[in-house]
């Protein structure tokens, strides 16, 4: 009988240490062991076309699933506030965040700025019809330029209007740009795509598109004088579908690494001056 009970409690003792070691096995698995390197949640961020590159590489850091909507900014605030379901809107300028804040849409009465952007002229592989900015008035060029209801359309528009400020290129200069126009396209990619297959001679994209194009076209600067800065705003979505991965994507955009990669794909600090 000793020996049977003896028995017992060494089984009833072992029991207890495997249960032990099973909760503890549970605990271990938790949120709280989670790596940071694994994907933590998901989040649907709708961006300016601008950006593709930059929150390309920025989405293998983040930690989450990141499904991208890239378009003009003016389009997507536009599906935004028709109901289209997102976590993070990034627009190129106030003008279009400021209307899905006008909408109702957006989490803040502002949105935080994320980046900064500047103009050049693109031009077309091999080209030799334009080699200076006065070249975009000659008569019989291809122009294209983004639709003047996208930010960089609409930044176009102003450094035209700063050039033909400039007595050096006279106060018709903005309009027989104009009348070189050979079509008004609905993002700034686009511009730059049909510059790149040769439709048009020229074109007037961010320079961080002309460095996406790696040597693909020429570039002419355009000086400070005529230039315009863009500046970039991110905010989450009111109603976000993952609020919490939604956080995570802005907050690391705005960090010190997120900014970095911005950086490295050519746009400015937020608030650098023109």
């Amino acid at each position: 009988m000793r020996t049977l009970l003896l028995f017992v409690f060494r089984l009833s003792s072992f029991v207890a240490l495997l249960i032990s070691c099973l909760f503890v096995l549970v605990g271990c698995s938790g949120t709280g062991g989670t790596s940071t390197s694994q994907p933590q949640g998901e989040v649907v961020v709708f961006a300016a076309s601008s950006l593709q590159d930059a929150f390309g590489e920025i989405a293998k850091s983040v930690g989450d699933k990141v499904t991208y909507s890239f378009g003009g900014s003016q389009a997507l605030a536009t599906q935004l506030s028709q109901g289209a379901k997102a976590d993070v809107f990034a627009s190129a300028d106030l003008k279009n965040m400021q209307a899905a804040i006008s909408a109702g849409v957006i989490s803040s009465r502002t949105g935080q700025t994320l980046a900064t952007n500047r103009l050049v002229v693109v031009t077309a592989p091999g080209s030799t019809k334009v080699s200076t900015l006065a070249d975009l008035a000659k008569p019989g060029l291809k122009l294209v330029l983004a639709d003047k209801s996208v930010p960089a359309g609409n930044y176009s528009l102003q450094a035209l209007d700063k050039l033909a400020a400039d007595p050096a290129y006279g106060k018709e200069f903005k309009d027989k740009a104009l009348a070189n126009v050979v079509s008004y396209e609905n993002n700034v990619r686009q511009v730059l795509a049909k510059v790149q297959l040769g439709e048009a001679d020229a074109g007037i994209v961010y320079t961080t598109d002309a460095k996406a194009a790696k040597g693909q076209v020429g570039t002419i600067d355009l000086p400070d004088p005529y230039n315009v800065l863009a500046t970039y705003y991110i905010a989450r979505m009111k109603d976000a579908p993952h609020p919490q991965a939604a956080e995570r994507f802005v907050q690391f955009v705005l960090s010190d690494a997120g900014q970095k990669v911005l950086q490295n794909y050519g746009f400015g600090p937020p608030g650098a001056n023109p």
